[in-house]
This record gives C-alpha cells, sequence and structure tokens, in this order.
C-alpha cells in the first residue's frame, strides 16, 4: 500500500495532485535542512503560510516544519519533509483502512494518503483551505499525510528538547507511541514527531 520508491509510473494517474510550472528538479537531499527548506513548493502555497528562517539562523539548531493538529503544535525534521501542498483530488481506494483517505499522483509516484487526525483516533475535522497535505519520507517509506494546517520552518536548538517520559515532556497521551519529545520555543511547546516511530509504526505497517 505505502510507497517505497521501488518505481515511477510512466503516466500520471487521473485525479492525482498536479501543480502548474514545476521543473522536474528531483526530490530535496535530506541531509542538507537548507536545500529542503527551499525546495518547500512556494506555488502551492501563500508565502504567509510557510516561511524559512534566514541562512544565518541555521547554525542555531536543527529545522524542523512546525504543524497543527486540534490546536497542538507539531513538528517534523526538515530532512524527512518531501514537500508541502495544497489538499487536492485523492482517489479513493477499497478495502483499506478508515485513516487511508486513498492515494495520490505525486510527481509521478502513486503515494498513499494518511488522514493524521483520523490515523491518531481524533475527532474529524473538515478540510478547509488551510488544510496541507506533508510527504513525510523515511529510508524508502513515503507517504501524505494530512495536517489542519502548516505554519513555518524553524531551527531548534538541542538545549530545547525535552526528550525525557512522556509526562515530563509535556506530551499528549495519544502522541506520546510517535514522539521523540518537545521543545520550548519562546512560550510555545512543540511536540517532536519521530518520522520513523510514526511511519513504521505496527499500525500503520499492518495496512502497508
Amino acid at each position: 500500500m505505502f510507497q517505497r520508491n521501488t518505481g515511477q509510473l510512466s503516466q500520471p494517474t487521473s485525479g492525482g495532485l498536479q501543480r502548474q510550472g514545476e521543473a522536474a528538479t528531483g526530490e530535496p537531499s535530506g541531509n542538507d535542512p537548507q536545500r529542503v527548506a527551499r525546495s518547500l513548493p512556494g506555488n502551492v502555497l501563500d508565502p504567509k503560510d510557510l516561511t524559512t528562517v534566514p541562512a544565518e539562523a541555521v547554525v542555531v539548531g536543527e529545522q524542523y516544519l512546525v504543524f497543527s493538529l486540534l490546536g497542538c503544535e507539531l513538528a517534523l525534521k526538515a530532512e524527512h519533509i518531501q514537500g508541502v501542498e495544497r489538499l487536492a483530488d485523492v482517489t479513493p481506494i477499497p478495502n483499506v483502512a478508515p485513516w487511508i483517505s486513498g492515494v495520490i499522483n505525486l510527481r509521478g509516484s502513486i503515494v498513499s494518503v494518511v488522514d493524521l487526525r483520523a490515523f491518531l483516533d481524533m475527532e474529524p475535522l473538515p478540510y478547509n483551505p488551510r488544510t496541507r497535505l506533508l510527504s513525510v519520507k523515511y529510508n524508502e517509506m513515503l507517504i501524505c499525510l494530512i495536517v489542519d494546517t502548516v505554519s513555518e520552518m524553524i531551527p531548534i536548538p538541542s538545549a530545547a528538547i525535552n526528550n525525557k517520559n512522556t509526562r515530563q515532556a509535556n506530551i499528549p497521551l495519544w502522541l506520546a507511541p510517535y514522539a521523540s519529545g518537545s521543545a520550548l520555543v519562546g512560550k510555545r511547546n512543540l511536540v517532536l514527531l519521530d518520522a520513523a516511530r510514526l511511519l513504521f509504526s505496527e499500525k500503520m505497517q499492518h495496512y502497508s
């Protein structure tokens, strides 16, 4: 079910995600947070929706993409983010878990779309113009996550990260299995999701 970079389709699938004027530049390097930040698709987002920090600020800490679910701010390492898209047509598929919305054609690859709210057993929320689709990759696993909003790309210094137990790190229980810790950025408490724990969780793999 989930894309593992086993090859690319020769033709796009009807109903897939397409973007006008996109150049075939290939995927961003997972080892260069600055390149990842620059490669996020600005042509499908308003500038105010996603901002990157100045290059000189990168030295402060590792880059994270901040997004939200049910008013909770979460963050994923930039190295695992392949792109941020507006939610376009998703092709439904039968006999899958209720949290799998379907598949899309993402630049020639068929990729599963997971509604992260539904996956985490949260209350449903109608999609709106701020709903975003995150394409997340870890090793050869690639999936798209539907999230409420995407706010910004920020550096988080290691000194700001609390990776102790769930209670000490102020991580909600429903996020604990997929979190690596939390970070205090100003007055904001961000829950840091672990891409490997999420994408390779037993629940996710059961339907892969």
